[in-house]
């Protein structure tokens, strides 16, 4: 895993060193995937403005406007179908990528505190996914910190998604489950996780909220991102910016 992570976001930009300010952009590419985001004050912003680009337009199902960062990325050559966290059988790389690896951890910890302004049209997240650079692309699970669609958000409480999704790996078991928890999610809080290869532990300001056998112990990145469902809109909530404000990213 290498160095401890702790990252406070108290410079003027990103840290390139771990992070990478764009969604897959294999699947299209760098310009197309940018994130609209800002560092200042202390804080990472992470926002969807009205006119942010749909991502990957009419190949992902639902239609998806999405601004990211993530701390590893890497894909085969153009025509390929080596690449992470592809959406379909038979996709293929549009933009090759160089290799990237910003913060791999493969157990330990890993928390996010943040605050999320999130429409019923929304959703923002913390997730690790696995590199995936095996020559069979298996090593695909992924760890949930924290995933928080807005339309299940209520006064005072919402829903909030943790677990393990396996995707396309055998060895792991589908263990997702999203527990309504009394919390205001536009309030910073702060969302972790602490694995090794006999369980996931999931917390929320220190409560533990779910527990989850068998967790993937191979090379993951740290995703994090604010995501717009334009297909979700119900006519009055177009000039909505979904945002979510980070305190801090810090694992070891």
């Amino acid at each position: 895993m290498g160095a401890p992570l702790r990252d406070d976001f108290d410079g003027a930009t990103l840290d390139a060193s771990v992070w990478l300010p764009h969604y897959l952009p294999a699947w299209s590419s760098r310009a197309a995937t940018a994130a609209s985001h800002r560092v200042a004050d202390g804080a990472l912003v992470l926002d969807v403005p009205v006119d942010h680009p749909v991502w990957c337009p009419g190949d992902h199902e639902p239609p998806l406007r999405v601004s990211g960062l993530q701390s590893g990325s890497w894909s085969g050559p153009v025509g390929s179908t080596r690449g992470q966290q592809r959406f379909r059988e038979g996709q293929v790389v549009r933009e090759e990528q160089s290799r990237f690896e910003g913060w791999l951890p493969s157990s330990g910890h890993v928390e996010i505190r943040c605050a999320m302004d999130l429409s019923p049209r929304s959703m923002a997240a913390l997730w690790m996914s696995g590199f995936e650079d095996d020559e069979e692309q298996l090593r695909c699970g992924e760890l949930c910190v924290v995933e928080v669609f807005g339309r299940s958000v209520q006064d005072g409480s919402a829903e909030v998604g943790v677990g393990i999704k396996a995707f396309r790996d055998p060895a792991l078991d589908q263990d997702f489950d999203a527990p309504r928890l009394p919390i205001d999610v536009a309030e910073p809080h702060t969302y972790a996780v602490d694995w090794d290869a006999e369980a996931a532990v999931f917390t929320v300001d220190g409560d533990e909220v779910r527990r989850c056998p068998r967790p993937p112990t191979y090379p993951l990145q740290l995703m994090v991102a604010v995501f717009d469902f334009p297909e979700w809109s119900t006519g009055a909530d177009d000039h909505l910016v979904p945002s979510m404000t980070v305190d801090h990213v810090a694992g070891w």
